[in-house]
């Protein structure tokens, strides 16, 4: 007697909303990024690499704090290309770092590279004769964390 085969059908085959929705998200997302991307100077562009909008909020996406402090130059123009693509109101541009993507990782028994005792002196010293009261402060707590962390 002949066996019976039992007929297979991928997952994909069947008919699933959630899958269409899943894909029309990350569809919209490179639409989105796209017209973020094409707002940006060109050597800026390339360092947005994903984009999404959460409740009000857009979410740009980089791989290292440099960048992130030169998307946040263009958060008017950013912002303002946006609404000609979607119908949610945007309020508030954040821009998060990505850290995976760099590839800059530190070894497990790689330390900080610390100033020698001197140049931490130094540091002290220059921030007993700045006049901005909170360049002042930053200095001294910086100084003082270097200490801490030398000795």
């Amino acid at each position: 007697m002949a066996k019976k085969t039992i007929p297979f059908k991928a997952a994909l085959a069947f008919p699933n909303r959630t899958i269409v929705n899943l894909y029309s998200q990350v569809e919209h997302q490179k639409l989105l990024l796209q017209v973020i991307r094409t707002v940006l100077p060109e050597t800026l562009a390339k360092y947005a690499r994903h984009c999404v909008i959460n409740n009000k909020k857009l979410l740009i996406y980089t791989d290292s704090a440099n960048w992130a402090s030169q998307l946040r130059f263009y958060n008017t123009e950013i912002l303002a290309a946006i609404p000609l693509l979607t119908r949610q109101s945007i309020e508030v541009m954040q821009i998060k770092i990505i850290s995976e993507q760099t590839g800059i990782s530190r070894q497990p028994g790689e330390k900080a590279i610390i100033p020698s005792a001197e140049n931490i002196e130094i540091i002290r010293n220059h921030s007993f004769a700045v006049p901005d009261n909170q360049l002042k402060l930053a200095l001294l707590k910086l100084s003082a964390t270097l200490e801490r962390l030398s000795g």
